[in-house]
C-alpha cells in the first residue's frame, strides 16, 4: 500500500490503469468497425454483448473504475509536481515538453465527460429514449440504425471529434511514457516503443473517425 502512495507507485498503477484502456479502446474499436459490414453484423454483435446479462454492467463499472482511477492518479501526480514546482519553468526550460504532454489532465477531462455523454446517448438512451425503440427485422436492438441516426447529428458529430481527437492527442503522449514506466525503454525495446504512441494516436482516431465520415458520405446508411 505504501508502495502505491509513493511516486513510484502511482506512475506504475496509471501505465497499467492506462493499458488496460488502451486495451479497451482497441477492443470497442474492432467492434464499431463492424457496422462497415452492414446491419446484420454490428447488431448481431450488439446482441451478443447483451445476453451477458450483468457481466455486461460488471465490465462496464469495472472501466469506469480504472477510468476514475487513471484520471485520479493523473491529477495527484500533476499537483505532487507543481507543489515541488512552485515556479514555473520559463519557455526556454519549457521546449522539450511536447503540448500533449502538457495537456494530458485536460484531455482526460475531455475523455471523461464524453463517456459520461456518449454513455447517455447510446447506452441509457436518455439524451433520445427514441433510440431505445429502434428494433431490427430478428427483434434485436438496432445499433446500425441507431448509430446512422446519431451521427446525422452534426452537434453529436462535432463533440464526438473533439473527443476523439483528445483520445489521439492523449495517446500520443500516453502509450509512450506507459511503456517507460513499465521498463521497455531500454535499447533492446525502444527503437519500437518510441513509435507506439505516435502511431496508437494516428490509427485509433482514424479508425473512429472513419464511421462517421462513411456515415456523412453514405457509404454507411
Amino acid at each position: 500500500m505504501c508502495f502505491l502512495k509513493s511516486s513510484l507507485g502511482s506512475k506504475y498503477l496509471m501505465a497499467l490503469t492506462g493499458l488496460a484502456l488502451i486495451g479497451f479502446v482497441v477492443a470497442h474499436l474492432l467492434g464499431n468497425l463492424q457496422m462497415f459490414a452492414g446491419p446484420e453484423a454490428i447488431n448481431a454483435y450488439a446482441q451478443t454483448l447483451v445476453n451477458l446479462g450483468g457481466l455486461l454492467w460488471i465490465a462496464r463499472i469495472g472501466l469506469l473504475v480504472i477510468f476514475f482511477t487513471h484520471l485520479g492518479i493523473a491529477v495527484k501526480l500533476k499537483m505532487e509536481n507543481n507543489s515541488a514546482r512552485p515556479v514555473k519553468y520559463s519557455f526556454n526550460s519549457t521546449v522539450k515538453a511536447t503540448l500533449t504532454s502538457r495537456m494530458m489532465v485536460l484531455t482526460g477531462i475531455l475523455i471523461l465527460a464524453f463517456i459520461i455523454f456518449h454513455l447517455m446517448h447510446y447506452t441509457l438512451n436518455i439524451i433520445d429514449p427514441s433510440y431505445a425503440t429502434l428494433v431490427d427485422a430478428k427483434g434485436r436492438h438496432d445499433v446500425y440504425s441507431m448509430v446512422v441516426s446519431g451521427f446525422s447529428n452534426p452537434y453529436f458529430c462535432i463533440s464526438y471529434i473533439i473527443a476523439i481527437l483528445a483520445l489521439g492527442a492523449h495517446l500520443h503522449h500516453g502509450a509512450s511514457s506507459m511503456f517507460q514506466t513499465l521498463g521497455f525503454n531500454s535499447p533492446k525495446y525502444q527503437p519500437c516503443t518510441k513509435w507506439v504512441g505516435p502511431a496508437l494516436s494516428l490509427v485509433i482516431p482514424l479508425g473512429y473517425l472513419s464511421i462517421p465520415v462513411a456515415v456523412w458520405l453514405e457509404v454507411i446508411q
